[in-house]
C-alpha cells in the first residue's frame, strides 16, 4: 500500500509540473534552425544559441504564454524533423520562393538577396569572372537552389562555368576554406555574408554587386498546421504594429533587409 501512495504521489507532481495556472498545459513552441547560419541563428563564444530569428521567436513564445525550445537542426535534414514532429517550425532565414507549396507559411518579414562573396585581391569584379573558379555554397540552400535551378538559363551557364562547385555543410567551414584558397568564392544569402564579412580582416573580402537571385524569408510549418501558424503571424504583426519587430531588426543591423509592416 504505502509503494501504491508512493507511486501516486509521483504521478501527481508531475501532473502538477505539467500544468499551470487554471490546470493548463504549459505549451512549449521548438524552432528548428541552423545553428551556423549568423545573424539568423548560431552558437555564440559563450555556448547560447542567439540570433535575429531566434529573439523575434523569443517574444512571439512570450506574447503567447509560450517556452521556447531552440532546436539546432542540419539543414538537409529539416523536413524530417518537421514531419516526425521533433520540431514545430523551421524558423532561420527560411526560403520561401519555390517552396510555397511544400509549407505552410506566415507572410515574408525579409527581403534576402543571393550574392557571391570574394577576396578582395582576387581580381574578381563580376560573376562572368568566376568562371574557371571554384565555387563553395552550402548544401540544401537558397544559393544551391539558384544555381541548379533549370528554369533559369543564366544561372545553369554561370554554375558550368564554375572549375568545381563544392557543397558544405556549413558557412563557416566554406569561409575558412575562402580564406585559406582552396574556394575562391561563397555563393551565400547577403546577411549572412555581411556578417561573415565583419568577422574578418577590414577590407579583405567584397560582395560581387550582381546578385544570383532574389528571395524572401518566412517562418515555416508543417503543411496545414493553419492554427499554429496563425498564433505566430498574429504575434508578428502585433510586434511590426508596436515598433518591436523593427527594435530587434536595428539590434542585429537588418533594417534594410526586413519587409514586415513596411
Amino acid at each position: 500500500m504505502k509503494k501504491i501512495v508512493a507511486v501516486m504521489s509521483v504521478l501527481v507532481l508531475t501532473l502538477g509540473m505539467l500544468t499551470g495556472c487554471g490546470g493548463k498545459e504549459e505549451k512549449s513552441f521548438t524552432v528548428g534552425f541552423d545553428a551556423e547560419f549568423p545573424p539568423y541563428g548560431y552558437l555564440d563564444d559563450n555556448g547560447e544559441y542567439i540570433g535575429f530569428d531566434l529573439d523575434l521567436a523569443a517574444e512571439v513564445c512570450e506574447r503567447n504564454g509560450w517556452t521556447l525550445v531552440k532546436q539546432p537542426v542540419d539543414w538537409d535534414g529539416k523536413d524530417f524533423e518537421l514531419s516526425s514532429g521533433a520540431i514545430d517550425c523551421i524558423w532561420n532565414g527560411f526560403t520561401m520562393n519555390g517552396r510555397e507549396d511544400a509549407y505552410t507559411w506566415t507572410t515574408p518579414y525579409v527581403d534576402n538577396s543571393q550574392v557571391f562573396v570574394v577576396a578582395a585581391d582576387a581580381g574578381i569584379k563580376a560573376k562572368a569572372d568566376l568562371a574557371g573558379k571554384i565555387v563553395a555554397v552550402q548544401k540544401d540552400s537558397s544559393a544551391l537552389a539558384a544555381l541548379n535551378n533549370e528554369e533559369n538559363a543564366e544561372n545553369i551557364a554561370l554554375r558550368d562555368s564554375f572549375a568545381d562547385l563544392i557543397e558544405y555543410a556549413d558557412y563557416n567551414t566554406a569561409f575558412m576554406d575562402l580564406e585559406q584558397g582552396a574556394v575562391e568564392a561563397v555563393a551565400i544569402d547577403i546577411g549572412v555574408a555581411k556578417y561573415q564579412i565583419e568577422q574578418r580582416e577590414a577590407g579583405a573580402y567584397v560582395i560581387l554587386e550582381e546578385t544570383l537571385a532574389t528571395e524572401q524569408y518566412g517562418v515555416g510549418f508543417l503543411l496545414g498546421n493553419e492554427e499554429l501558424r496563425d498564433k505566430v503571424q498574429d504575434a508578428l504583426d502585433k510586434m511590426a504594429e508596436d515598433g518591436t519587430f523593427m527594435e530587434i531588426a536595428e539590434k542585429w543591423e537588418l533594417t534594410d533587409s526586413v519587409c514586415l509592416g513596411k
